[in-house]
Formats: C-alpha cells, sequence, structure tokens
C-alpha cells in the first residue's frame, strides 16, 4: 500500500492569555491508502487537533504534514480549503446539517463547492439509498433522527469521493444500534479503499479500525 498521509515531528500550540497550550508535542506517523485508523485518549489528549491537521483543516505550529503531495504545514488558507472540498471527507459528533436544505440537497452540497454547481444526480441518490435515507431524502433534518442525521453527515462527507475521511467521535451522539450503523459503513468504505480515520472515546467503536493510535499528553503512546 502507498501512503497517504505523513506526520513529521508535528508540534501544535495555541496562543491563551494566560499560557501558550500545547496540544500536540513532537508527533510523527504514517498512515497508508485504505487504513482505518483510530485516535484513542482521554479529553484534551491531542485526538481532535492531529485530526484537524491529517483533514488539512489546521497547520501545524512546528513539523510537517502532508496529505498525498500537499504540504500542508506550507500551504495558504486558501490552498487548503480547495484540498478539503476535493481530497477530504468530514464526519463529526454534532451533524451540521444545514436547517433549510433537504436531505438530499445537503448531501449534493460539495459536490456543488467541488464542481462548479455540477451535481451527479445519480450519484447522489444511489448513496442515499447506501445509507438507507431513500425515504428520506426530501425530508428537513429537524423531521429525522439521531441516527438518520448521522447516516446523512456520512453521505455528505463522501459524495464526492474523498480518498481521506476524518471522524470526530461519530457516534458519540448515537445510541449503540445507530452506532454500529455508522461504524459499519465507516468500516465498508475503508474496505473499498477510503482512508478512514476517526476519534474516539470508544474501545468497542475502535475494534472496527484495523490501527489504533494513543495519545496521551499531546504525543503518541507506544
Amino acid at each position: 500500500m502507498s501512503q497517504l498521509v505523513r506526520i513529521s515531528h508535528v508540534t501544535k500550540v495555541y496562543e491563551s492569555e494566560s499560557a501558550p497550550v500545547v496540544a500536540l508535542k513532537d508527533v510523527s506517523l504514517e498512515i497508508e491508502k485504505g487504513k482505518f485508523v483510530t485516535l484513542m485518549g482521554p479529553s484534551g489528549c491531542g485526538k481532535s487537533t492531529l485530526l484537524h491537521i491529517i483533514g488539512a483543516m489546521d497547520r501545524p505550529s512546528d513539523g510537517e504534514a502532508w496529505l498525498e503531495d500537499h504540504p500542508v504545514h506550507n500551504l495558504a488558507e486558501e490552498e487548503l480549503t480547495e484540498i478539503r472540498r476535493k481530497r477530504v471527507g468530514f464526519v463529526f459528533q454534532f451533524f451540521y446539517l444545514l436547517p433549510t436544505l433537504t436531505i438530499e440537497e445537503n448531501i449534493e452540497l460539495p459536490l456543488l463547492l467541488a464542481n462548479g454547481r455540477q451535481v451527479n444526480h445519480d450519484r447522489v441518490r444511489s448513496l442515499i439509498e447506501t445509507v438507507g435515507l431513500a425515504h428520506r431524502r426530501a425530508a428537513m433534518p429537524t423531521q429525522l433522527s439521531g441516527g438518520e442525521l448521522q447516516r446523512a453527515a456520512l453521505a455528505r462527507a463522501i459524495v464526492h469521493s474523498p480518498p481521506l475521511v476524518v471522524a470526530d467521535e461519530p457516534t458519540g451522539n448515537l445510541d449503540s444500534d445507530n452506532g454500529k450503523v455508522i461504524l459499519e459503513l465507516l468500516q465498508n468504505l475503508s474496505t473499498n479503499g477510503t482512508t478512514v480515520v476517526m476519534a474516539t472515546h470508544s474501545d468497542a467503536a475502535a475494534a472496527y479500525g484495523n490501527q489504533t493510535l494513543r495519545l496521551r499528553d499531546g504525543g503518541l503512546v507506544e
């Protein structure tokens, strides 16, 4: 397998009024294409910060971060935005669906942003069926359950076929049955060649991946 993500001696420091906060300290890792990697550790250990750097949502304070051949650490914000639109899918604990759009319109949105308003409607409707929402595609987000909203959010994250999906506690607000559905969908993505990196507190959720990285106090634990 070839490498999709490379993080080399990355440190991330956030400035605050009292004192700088070191979120990551000298972290190095590599992630191969098609892997389902889980990031585990207690709250405040740096999981979300590392996930944001892997997904080109943030740049490190020091060190290098590469997504494919893109140097995340050196790119301007508009270049990072372009990479995120075309190369990364995001799934969060909170669904962030636009309340004024139908479920189908929400899922179409990344295609509109990435492709200049060109939408492959067959792709969108096939994906809606894959996540079990064909009967809800015309519904508004307020009409869906939490499990349905997260399935819609996952469909939105992968509609543009990104090589990388990053998920930050995607089952944190779901019951065990709905969480299992989301984890199986993520696992299936990895089986079919998409790289998935997921932050979680749950050992049961982490078991769906094929590699687990543990963090503590901003560093990787061997």
